[in-house]
C-alpha cells in the first residue's frame, strides 16, 4: 500500500460516508462538536490575547517598529488559534469522538460484510474505558509530542525541519487513530497491530495528509473512520480470521437509536 493508496481510501470513506444517512449523522456530529469546541477555546485566547501579548512583548512606544508588534500580534494569535484547534480535537475524543468512531466502524464494517465480528457485547462504560485506553498511544500522546515539538521548533535553530517532521509524525499516528479500530475492537495485540502500521506507513501518511488542511482537516477527521475501516476490510480481513474465544458475529444495528 502506497501514499496513493492513503489518499484514495480516505476520499473514498468521505464519500461513503456522506452518502449513507447514519455514518453522515455520526460524522456531522463529530465534525460539529470539534468546531464548538474550538471555537470557544478560539474565544477564550483571544479574550485574553492582549494579556498574553503582554507577557510575550509589550506594545513599543515607537512608531518605527510598532508595525513589527502588530504582526507578532497576529502571528501568534493564529498560532494559538492553531493549537486551540488541536487540543479541541484531543478534548471532544475523550469525552465521546472516540465512541463514535468506534460505532462508525461498526456501521461501515456491518454495511460491507453485512455482520460485525466482534467480541461478546460489553457493558458500554467497560467498553468506553477500553476504547479510551486505545487513544493514549495512538493519538493523545503521539499528538502531543507533536505539538511540544512543533512549539519547539519556533524557538530553536533549524526549527522549520522539526515542525516538517513532527507534522508528519502527527497524520501518520492520526490515520493509525483511524485504521486500528477495527483491529482493536477484535482485541488483536497491541505488537501485532503496531507492527501493522511500521508496515505500511506510506499507506497513514497518504491518508493523513488531509489533516494538514486547515477547516478542511475537521471535515475529512470526522470521516475517517470509514475510509480506514474499508482499508483494514480490504487489505486484511481475508475472511478467515478467527473471532476470540466467546465471540460473536453481529447482525444487529450497533447503535439501535439510530433505526
Amino acid at each position: 500500500m502506497n501514499l496513493f493508496d492513503g489518499i484514495s481510501y480516505n476520499l473514498r470513506g468521505l464519500y461513503l460516508g456522506i452518502k449513507t444517512p447514519k455514518l453522515l449523522f455520526l460524522g456531522l456530529i463529530r465534525f460539529a462538536a470539534v468546531i464548538l469546541i474550538t471555537l470557544v477555546s478560539s474565544a477564550i485566547i483571544l479574550i485574553y490575547h492582549q494579556e498574553i501579548m503582554d507577557v510575550v512583548w509589550s506594545k513599543p512606544a515607537s512608531h518605527w517598529i510598532v508595525w513589527l508588534w502588530y504582526l507578532l500580534s497576529w502571528v501568534l494569535s493564529l498560532f494559538l488559534v492553531g493549537v486551540a484547534t488541536v487540543l479541541s480535537y484531543l478534548i471532544s475524543q475523550i469525552l465521546f469522538s472516540v465512541v463514535i468512531m468506534d460505532n462508525m466502524s461498526r456501521l461501515t464494517e456491518l454495511r460491507i460484510r453485512g455482520r460485525i465480528k466482534e467480541p461478546e457485547t460489553i457493558p458500554l462504560l467497560t467498553r468506553f474505558s477500553y476504547l479510551l485506553r486505545q487513544e493514549i498511544p495512538r493519538a493523545i500522546l503521539p499528538v502531543l509530542l507533536s505539538l511540544f515539538l512543533m512549539i519547539l521548533g519556533w524557538v530553536i535553530p533549524l526549527g522549520s525541519i522539526l515542525v516538517f517532521l513532527s507534522s508528519v509524525v502527527a497524520i501518520i499516528f492520526l490515520a493509525w487513530d483511524n485504521t486500528d479500530l477495527l483491529p482493536a475492537r477484535r482485541l488483536s495485540s497491541f505488537k501485532k497491530r503496531f507492527r501493522l502500521l511500521l508496515k505500511a506507513l506510506p499507506f497513514h501518511l497518504g491518508f493523513g495528509l488531509f489533516f494538514l488542511i486547515p477547516v478542511l482537516n475537521i471535515l475529512f477527521l470526522s470521516f475517517a473512520p470509514v475510509g480506514a475501516t474499508l482499508y483494514y476490510l480490504d487489505k486484511h480481513d481475508t475472511g478467515d480470521d478467527k473471532t476470540p474465544h466467546g465471540s460473536n458475529s453481529s447482525m444487529l444495528n450497533p447503535i439501535p437509536f439510530l433505526t
